[in-house]
């Protein structure tokens, strides 16, 4: 077993690696992306994707992944399933700064591949943004009215397209 941990307002914490990671406390929002990516990079790798690191923190991606003498700018994000089963990923960014709350909509031509990690799926879903307009939802769920037609289901998107 793996303990990663680190202190958090004077109480330790800690992950234990494995399948399926339980997490016991309300995660902050830098914590929910660094597990997105940590899952991502697993399953990249599972895929035969070599990964490299940004050395910034203020590129409009978060990895590059080349396999097959081509290169791949990736932006990973952390959404949970809502109550309608679905995963939604509205294609803006947000942040806080002295000025208040920011919010930028996201240049598809920065990026080739969006990857959604999904804690209650423990999945990643992986999908071109330029094949769609100003968001997706990825239905986990079947649909009460069994509707499969327009519907994008999230199993579809398992591999990087």
């Amino acid at each position: 077993m793996v303990i990663i941990g680190w202190q958090s307002r004077g109480n330790f914490r800690s992950l234990t690696a494995g399948v399926k990671i339980d997490i016991m406390f309300n995660h902050h929002t830098k914590i929910k992306g660094d597990l997105g990516v940590l899952k991502a990079k697993l399953d990249l790798f599972e895929q035969g994707y070599l990964i490299l690191n940004p050395e910034t923190e203020h590129a409009p991606f978060d990895l590059v992944i080349y396999k097959d003498y081509q290169f791949k700018r990736v932006q990973v994000k952390y959404r949970s399933l809502n109550s309608r089963g679905t995963i939604e990923v509205v294609f803006r960014n947000t942040h806080c700064d002295s000025n208040g709350v920011v919010v930028r909509t996201v240049d598809k031509q920065e990026i080739d591949i969006y990857v959604i990690y999904c804690p209650e799926t423990d999945a990643c879903y992986y999908f071109d943004p330029k094949e769609f307009n100003k968001s997706i939802a990825l239905r986990v769920d079947t649909p009460r009215s069994n509707q499969q037609e327009g519907i994008h289901f999230a199993d579809q998107f398992r591999k990087v397209p």
